[in-house]
């Protein structure tokens, strides 16, 4: 049975999942797991993982499409929300993957796996952070502010500031995990995976010495997704009426979270083809932010990272997928 702090250090996973996962609307992206990395192409998922033994094991799994297996999922706005959905339950499965890997101490044994209301229970207590952390404590903190100094109770000033706390919380956060030993490791893994796309998409082969050549911070990066999100949130506060109670305007930015995450992924989308544009300006504070959750892979790390590119282009070619940028 895991112990508990195996739960908490699951949780911490948990928390990064939207941070390091980019969407489907790519040829390639992938995801950073406990010691490891999970490439996705159009219909291929593939994660590779490095056990506490040195050896990297690996899963597979054909997958579809969310626009293709439900056509309205291709509107805008709709599509961001199935991206989204598909995206973190491959990822959960990726990272009980990889947690089932680190547990292997490599006796002989079959290594514990991570059961299923475990998974679930994370997933839960994710949600009622995310609530928490990045709607409920901003809402309050602004709400006390303006109590202290009543110009602030303005719609725009008020909003302007939960959304200021909001990014600060953020970016604090990010700051204080990456300190910690198991977390530093995924933000190496992520870099390696980044740099491997990069890799990928400059049409050099791919290789840990030329993966190493590149930048780790990408503009189709769940760091900039997330960051997004918090601009776009503020924004849509700003223009749309407040209501008068606290409740009512936690119940609000709840509600509205399904139509944030719509238009950020439209955003994403957008500048991640037109990089020279306005808009695009709005996620380079994204790519900023991935200074602190992305970090200079070692070469056995980014090994991993190709490893997993490989496996997924090769399920691809045995799928006879059609290899395109949505």
């Amino acid at each position: 049975m895991p112990s508990i702090r195996s739960f908490i250090r699951l949780f911490l996973h948990v928390q990064m999942l939207p941070i390091l996962e980019s969407g489907e609307e790519t040829l390639v992206g992938g995801q950073a797991v406990m010691e490891g990395v999970m490439m996705r192409a159009p219909h291929s998922y593939f994660v590779a993982v490095r056990k506490p033994s040195g050896e990297v094991v690996t899963e597979e799994l054909p997958v579809e499409r969310m626009s293709e297996k439900h056509a309205w999922l291709k509107w805008p706005l709709l599509r961001g929300l199935g991206t989204l959905g598909q995206a973190m339950s491959l990822g959960m499965r990726a990272l009980k993957f990889s947690a089932t890997a680190a547990l292997d101490e490599g006796k002989g044994e079959k290594p514990t796996e991570i059961p299923g209301w475990m998974m679930a229970l994370q997933v839960a207590f994710s949600i009622a952070f995310f609530i928490f952390m990045y709607k409920l404590v901003p809402l309050k903190l602004a709400g006390w502010l303006s109590d202290w100094l009543p110009v602030f109770k303005g719609q725009i000033l008020f909003n302007s500031v939960d959304g200021v706390i909001r990014l600060i919380i953020f970016v604090g956060f990010l700051l204080i995990l990456s300190q910690t030993k198991d977390i530093k490791r995924v933000f190496e893994y992520h870099g390696a995976e980044h740099k491997v796309v990069f890799n990928f998409e400059s049409g050099t082969p791919v290789s840990v010495e030329n993966a190493q050549k590149f930048v780790t911070w990408h503009p189709r990066c769940g760091t900039s997704f997330m960051f997004v999100i918090m601009l776009i949130s503020t924004l849509v506060y700003i223009i749309i009426p407040t209501p008068p109670t606290f409740l009512a305007k936690l119940a609000e930015r709840v509600i509205l979270l399904p139509v944030i995450t719509g238009l950020s992924y439209e955003l994403i989308r957008f500048a991640a083809k037109q990089r020279g544009s306005f808009l695009a300006l709005l996620t380079a504070p994204g790519l900023w932010t991935q200074r602190i959750t992305t970090k200079p892979p070692s070469d056995e790390q980014a090994a991993v990272a190709v490893r997993a590119l490989e496996g997924a282009m090769a399920l691809e070619a045995r799928q006879g997928g059609e290899l395109v940028i949505a």
